[in-house]
């Protein structure tokens, strides 16, 4: 496993690391998330994510009591939840000072930590002054309860609003976001973002590399009947993701997995590695195999020479045009 920085932050994180949102307290047994944890940890991941929303509370829960019966010191260990969704109610949900302080604090005793290293806004929110917001997690991070923060699913200008709000007051602004990317899905982390790397060396902890499953190849044939998506998610797949064009994509892509002697789930999340603005790649699990098959990507990277990315892209077709910065 290797670490690379985040963004222009001095922490380092592994390049693969383990997200917990299709997995503890919902859809499998705290006997599997335990496996897939530690096993993870033992491979170098030192990178757990989490948020308020996953489960209800129930991921961080389990996630908590794990880590702790594990003993790690946590100077080997870096642990995250994101605030937004934490009910139902006024004030149980967006990015206000109230809803902020009262989610970490219910996060940090989930999790059995002192501090999160990393605490995401889950999703911008329109409704509250974004310097409510910055103030807020300046101040959770000079209270030591919060050591970085960041975004999730905001758009650069938003995203460029918050370090501006941040430098105005001198203030501590976010240094990471956690888009989605993957093959068929690069735009913002291409285009939008690029003048956050550059101007002011953003990281990214990017989830869904294999765009919902599609990038395995499972779906070239059609959903199995043994699919565990719910009619909502299933509907969302096929409408935005699951197209012919896609399905094609995917077969002639596994013809490069397989001239690697590769699987295309590794060849997807390899393809994420080598963008250099990607701090680390999420990655999930339901059983402790599919994540050692997974972990195998790291070994990809390098086989992805100029040739095998130019026969990628040839194939993906949807390389975005960067404008003139």
């Amino acid at each position: 496993m290797e670490y690379r920085r985040l963004g222009k932050a001095g922490v380092q994180v592994s390049q693969l690391s383990f997200g917990s949102w299709v997995t503890f307290g919902n859809q499998v047994d705290e006997k599997v998330a335990k496996e897939c944890l530690y096993h993870a940890y033992d491979a170098g991941v030192n990178f757990f994510d989490n948020a308020e929303v996953y489960a209800a509370g129930k991921s961080e829960e389990v996630m908590g009591k794990l880590i702790a019966d594990a003993g790690w010191n946590r100077d080997t260990y870096l642990v995250s939840s994101k605030v937004f969704w934490g009910g139902e109610l006024p004030n149980q949900r967006g990015l206000s000072r109230k809803h902020v302080v009262e989610a970490c604090e219910a996060a940090l005793k989930r999790l059995r930590v002192d501090y999160l290293d990393f605490y995401f806004c889950h999703r911008p929110d329109k409704e509250t002054p974004m310097e409510e917001t910055v103030w807020t997690m300046h101040n959770l991070i000079q209270q030591g309860k919060v050591l970085y923060w960041g975004t999730s699913e905001w758009s650069a200008q938003e995203i460029q609003e918050a370090i501006m709000v941040a430098r105005e007051n001198n203030l501590i602004g976010p240094s990471m976001e956690q888009p989605q990317y993957n093959m068929l899905v690069r735009r913002k982390m291409e285009v939008e973002f690029f003048k956050l790397f550059r101007d002011y060396g953003y990281g990214t902890t990017i989830w869904s590399p294999l765009a919902s499953g599609i990038l395995t190849g499972k779906y070239k044939d059609g959903v199995p009947s043994e699919s565990r998506l719910n009619r909502s998610e299933l509907s969302w797949l096929k409408e935005r993701m699951l197209t012919e064009k896609n399905i094609q994509r995917v077969r002639e892509l596994e013809v490069i997995a397989k001239d690697l002697n590769t699987s295309m789930a590794n060849l997807a999340i390899a393809w994420c590695l080598k963008n250099p603005y990607v701090s680390t790649v999420l990655t999930g699990a339901t059983k402790v195999e599919q994540l050692k098959e997974n972990l195998k990507s790291v070994e990809v990277v390098d086989l992805l020479t100029d040739d095998v990315m130019d026969r990628i892209e040839d194939i993906l077709d949807n390389k975005p045009e960067m404008p003139a910065y």
